[in-house]
């Protein structure tokens, strides 16, 4: 069992990396392709999407067919959707920022000139050929269109991750104690946390780093990062994420169908000298292990019923609920908590993220595992978790208002923020 966790906690590390990463890298795809914020949420959504086309199915045909194996294909899944994603870096042209935009600084931020052109006519001619010149440079290229290898290995990322949660929570709970099972997972949950912290770590050293590293001279760069011109290297850590989901599949060809459950091995022994010399004593026979193909058929059948009676449940509907809204709420921020702080902080990207690594994950992984050592200390009960649950949530919820105290006061811009007639009077 100890060797399950630690594969499994290794599993959650290598999944946690990549999906951090990814998230951190949100900006830079955006740049890198040219393409909106929204299709940016498309492409994040995808991995949501990828893992609600198998969670249900493997959650429910998982305990009859070798979990430690399915988790093994889920990873290796997870590793082939990471270098998919990397595709597009080999197959589009060097990054040409000279053509993309035309930014004009304004004392502490930088405004972009990719922007709709105003309505009614040009005051000078002047003008109309600028909006000409920085509207050519705002068109699409038929390369941006490369971002469906990104959608698609996100995709693939997301179904591979599947099989590893219930899975592996469900094979915890079947051979540990009951007492040990939370503190089991929540240690190894936490473990797995380190693994966010880590693709927060590298997405900020990636975004330091030319986008087009290793193949043009980088002094002949004449952009830094804060220039919302440059992108990164987003590509350079999925190659790493892509090989670390690969080993983290590699203990799990190795581990058995079924262990021993936890504690059992003194009760045996005990049993076996009790009834030592007696042969009529026999061991039940081992439950046959089934394939995959005999599993899905024979439970595919009860599939729906059992799900339209787990539905049925009021209070797994209420959980089903507030995890829905918890997730979010915590998707949204993670995803978009990097262009925030760039935009109304005036940091780079590279800075953010790194912001964002060692400062709310760290205290993630320490909720984490205090969750897991105060349910095995106080030994709680589900209605005691749940009252437990209840608190934290409503604690986390108040602390988050303080977000809304987070802001800026919105600089005028002439054109942007402000009309370019009239004035704004300047108070002291």
């Amino acid at each position: 069992l100890q060797i399950f966790l630690g594969a499994l906690a290794f599993s959650f590390f290598a999944k946690g990396l990549s999906g951090s990463y990814m998230k951190s890298m949100s900006s830079q795809i955006e740049r890198r392709f040219e393409i909106s914020s929204s299709i940016v949420g498309i492409i994040d959504g995808s991995f949501e999407i990828g893992n609600l086309m198998v969670m249900v199915l493997v959650s429910y045909l998982g305990p009859r067919v070798h979990r430690p194996k399915i988790i093994a294909v889920g990873c290796l899944i997870m590793s082939v959707g990471a270098f998919l994603s990397v595709m597009p870096q080999f197959l589009m042209g060097r990054y040409n920022y000279e053509r993309i935009t035309v930014s004009v600084d304004n004392s502490s931020t930088s405004v972009s000139a990719c922007s709709p052109g105003s309505e009614g006519p040009p005051a000078t001619d002047a003008l109309e050929t600028l909006t000409t010149v920085i509207n050519a440079g705002c068109e699409k290229t038929t390369n941006s269109y490369l971002w469906l290898f990104v959608l698609v290995g996100n995709l693939l990322r997301g179904i591979g991750e599947a099989p590893i949660m219930p899975l592996g929570v469900s094979y915890i709970d079947d051979f540990s104690k009951e007492e040990n099972s939370a503190f089991y997972i929540g240690l190894v949950r936490s473990s797995g946390m380190f693994g966010p912290t880590l693709g927060f770590l590298l997405g900020s050293f990636c975004a330091s780093l030319w986008v087009d590293v290793g193949v043009v001279d980088i002094d002949a760069i004449s952009i830094n990062p804060k220039d919302s011109r440059w992108v990164g290297a987003w590509w350079l850590g999925l190659l790493i994420c892509g090989a670390v989901n690969f080993i983290a599949s590699l203990p799990f060809w190795f581990l058995p169908y079924s262990l021993p459950k936890e504690g059992e091995n003194e009760n045996l022994k005990i049993s076996h000298l009790s009834v030592q010399g007696d042969p009529c004593k026999r061991e039940p026979p081992a439950q046959p292990q089934l394939k995959f193909s005999e599993a899905y058929f024979l439970s595919i059948a009860d599939f729906l019923p059992a799900l339209r009676k787990l539905f049925g449940n009021p209070i797994f509907a209420v959980f089903i609920l507030l995890t829905i809204l918890q997730y979010n709420s915590l998707v949204g921020i993670i995803t978009y908590e990097t262009k925030f702080m760039e935009q109304q902080f005036n940091v780079s990207v590279a800075k953010a993220i790194f912001l964002i690594g060692v400062i709310l994950l760290p205290v993630t992984i320490l909720g984490m595992f205090l969750g897991g050592f105060l349910i095995k200390k106080f030994k709680l009960h589900i209605t005691e978790m749940a009252k437990f649950a209840c608190i934290t949530f409503i604690v986390a919820y108040l602390v988050n208002l303080l977000y809304f105290t987070c802001s800026c006061e919105v600089l005028q811009v002439a054109g942007l923020t402000a009309p370019y007639s009239g004035f704004v009077p300047l108070t002291s």
